[in-house]
């Protein structure tokens, strides 16, 4: 079966002043229909651009210079600007962190939602608001046909954050990707928006990538995870695999830093230092610097180590038990 999402060797690089940084480096992974991938990690890791360069909007001085991105097997990085223009919204989608930085402030929610569907549809006015209307409600907007009246600032933002993910299910698009959509919301909502997205993707059979820091995050929502370190995928696997028994150090200390986990009061397990510079990666493992079991074997470029599908970038990787 043909998987709705096939990233391979994905690799991004910006030339700048002080040099060429890599901010992508070599990512691959798959998504099936249906199913949500969760990709987390720290600030700076690369899952944002990550997300752009599936979609082709990486700008100046930035560049994907490597790899395949495969939409239900048609490769986005093989089509014309014209073309892949015509696949952004009909075949990808994207929800993006802040729904005021995406939604129009001067424009209705329906005028918005009507010119989004006309764009791949022709079709009449009332028609494409009717289909507004209709995605407003499979994302849970009480009295929608209300809602296309208003403006986003009229919207609360778990709100207009329901109307971003419903504008990116207007095509029935085979994958959608989610850059931090809940980040600024408070926790019941948040709760609210993932129950909706898992629904989503279980009746519509839509991948979703979802792109965050947090692993409570994902632990409840996501199928497979992959953890990314300074452009690097470091671990991948269900998310079964990744949360119940890490096997990349990296990933461990993510987990130790999750609040839930510890006694409330007393202080959280850190990992030590911070995410590097990736104009100044240190020489084999980017996280050598960082990590508790790193030797002078480290310094060398870490080997690809796969138990039963749970792939990790390390030379001393945690035992599962």
């Amino acid at each position: 079966m043909t998987a709705a999402l096939d990233v391979k060797g994905l690799t991004t690089r910006f030339d700048t002043r002080g040099g060429s940084v890599t901010a992508v480096n070599n990512v691959s992974f798959s998504v099936d229909k249906g199913r949500i991938l969760g990709i987390v990690g720290e600030s700076g890791s690369g899952k944002s651009v990550t997300g752009f360069s599936i979609l082709g909007l990486i700008d100046e001085p930035g560049k994907v210079v490597g790899g395949s991105v495969l939409i239900e097997g048609t490769d986005l990085r093989a089509l014309s600007p014209d073309d892949m223009r015509g696949m952004r919204g009909r075949k990808v989608s994207m929800v993006f962190q802040d729904p005021m930085m995406t939604l129009n402030p001067v424009l209705r929610v329906g005028d918005q939602m009507a010119m989004a569907v006309r764009v791949h549809r022709p079709m009449s006015k009332p028609k494409a608001l009717e289909e507004a209307r209709r995605a407003l409600e499979i994302v849970g907007i009480p009295s929608p046909a209300e809602r296309l009246k208003a403006y986003p600032h009229q919207l609360s933002g778990g709100m207009r954050q329901r109307v971003a993910i419903a504008i990116a299910l207007l095509h029935s698009p085979a994958v959608i990707i989610a850059d931090e959509p809940t980040t600024a919301l408070d926790v019941s909502i948040q709760g609210q928006i993932l129950a909706e997205v898992r629904r989503l993707a279980d009746q519509t059979g839509t991948a979703i990538v979802w792109i965050t820091h947090d692993l409570a995050v994902v632990s409840s929502l996501a199928d497979d995870i992959c953890v990314m370190y300074a452009g690097r995928i470091v671990e991948r696997g269900t998310a079964e695999q990744v949360i119940s028994a890490p096997r990349h150090p990296y990933t461990q200390g993510l987990l130790d830093s999750v609040p839930a986990q510890h006694e409330p009061g007393k202080p959280l397990p850190q990992i030590p230092g911070s995410t590097p510079q990736l104009s100044r990666l240190p020489s084999g493992c980017p996280f050598r610097p960082r990590c508790p079991r790193a030797t002078e074997l480290c310094a060398t470029e870490p080997p690809v180590d796969d138990r039963d599908g749970q792939i990790v970038l390390c030379h001393h990787p945690l035992e599962r038990p």
